[in-house]
């Protein structure tokens, strides 16, 4: 994959660059690639299978997403083992994942865990070395944070690598734990002495909770306090500005599924669909889509091109597009009737995903407090 041209960040005392919000070719093709890996091995039967086993997760899956696409090293340049992309490429990649709910450590370990290791890695070392791992699919690396942090709110979960944190997501599946500690940022290996990790049974069965105790466990140094914080910072404001790319392939998909369902389903021998108040419903919550799109394709953008104003667009994209992806699995539940409030349907799939995915990397409100701050005005 050729890396793509991007606008130049803006200069000082020069108005930001035009964000641009439509697909390249290149990232179209890649969307086909996903797309058709992902309808053939994380169809709607396979991932409802998939929940009901210990871990969802599927080694053949994501080694060919992971490496057979390379999807990935997208966020890694080239020079350090990655394929020179964008964080463009990587939301598409999320929005086909969100579409299909499909069970892997995508944006925990190629987005947020590598963003953390690329703040640390330009001077290679041990975090070099490790992004390298990350980003051949050989290896899988997670922030050792609840899932729910913020942006803003990040800060060392452990005093020193002894102690426990909560709601950790994907560190069961995980090769190696980036923990964030006062005295830097550690990677520990999952499997490692004094290393204990919990499952947890989580409302979104495709992407798993744990509880990660470490006692008297060992890591490798990749960072002081000061590096450690800003690192975990990128890191989280990476995860949270992509993870609106995920809420909106799930609103599409519930958007796409709704609509085909009322055009097949009959009552008083005319498609529910074509009933005004169906109409209405659709109507509206297709608007919300386009909303969305453009509030997560604008913060993917902005975090391409290192414009100074990321922190403002990712606030606003999750601020936006949780609630669209939940009111949308709602809708999908509700406008299919009987057969969406079964578990042989998919819609309680998006539905729990919509729900978690609400919270993750800080919920809705706190980052409506960030835009506040951010632009200067009362907290609402």
């Amino acid at each position: 994959m050729t890396a793509p041209t991007q606008p130049p960040a803006a200069t000082p005392g020069q108005p930001p660059a035009t964000p641009d919000l439509l697909y390249t070719q290149d990232e179209e093709d890649l969307r086909s690639a996903v797309r058709a890996l992902l309808a053939d091995r994380a169809d709607a039967p396979t991932v409802i299978a998939a929940t009901e086993s210990d871990t969802p997760y599927a080694p053949r899956l994501w080694e060919a997403l992971a490496t057979g696409i390379g999807a990935a090293g997208l966020l890694v340049p080239e020079k350090l083992g990655g394929q020179g992309a964008s964080h463009r490429e990587a939301a598409v990649v999320l929005e086909e994942l969100g579409r299909s709910v499909a069970p892997a450590p995508y944006l925990t370990s190629s987005v947020v865990a590598t963003e953390t290791l690329l703040a640390l890695a330009q001077d290679g070392g041990p975090a070099a070395a490790l992004l390298a791992e990350l980003a051949s699919g050989a290896r899988t690396a997670v922030l050792a944070v609840p899932f729910a942090t913020p942006p803003a709110g990040a800060a060392a979960a452990l005093a020193s690598l002894d102690g426990t944190v909560r709601g950790v997501a994907d560190a069961a599946v995980a090769d190696v734990l980036l923990v964030p500690t006062a005295d830097g940022l550690y990677a520990v290996e999952a499997t490692a002495p004094g290393v204990v990790v919990e499952r947890l049974v989580p409302l979104d069965l495709t992407r798993p909770l744990a509880t990660l105790t470490l006692s008297g466990a060992t890591g490798t140094l990749l960072a002081d306090a000061d590096g450690s914080a800003t690192a975990v910072r990128r890191g989280l404001l990476a995860g949270a500005g992509l993870l609106a790319s995920e809420q909106l392939g799930i609103a599409e998909w519930c958007l796409t599924e709704t609509v085909r369902y009322t055009r097949e389903r009959h009552q008083f021998n005319r498609p529910v669909g074509s009933f005004q108040s169906l109409k209405h419903r659709m109507a509206q919550l297709w608007l919300q889509v386009v909303s969305a799109r453009a509030a997560a394709r604008n913060a993917a953008d902005a975090l391409a091109t290192g414009s100074p104003d990321a922190p403002l667009a990712v606030a606003v994209a999750q601020a936006y597009c949780s609630g669209v992806a939940v009111h949308a699995a709602e809708e999908c539940v509700q406008l299919h009737g009987g057969i969406g409030m079964t578990w042989e349907h998919p819609a309680h799939l998006y539905l729990k995903r919509a729900k978690a995915d609400s919270i993750a990397y800080g919920s809705a409100g706190s980052h409506r407090e960030a835009v506040a701050e951010l632009v200067e005005l009362p907290a609402p």
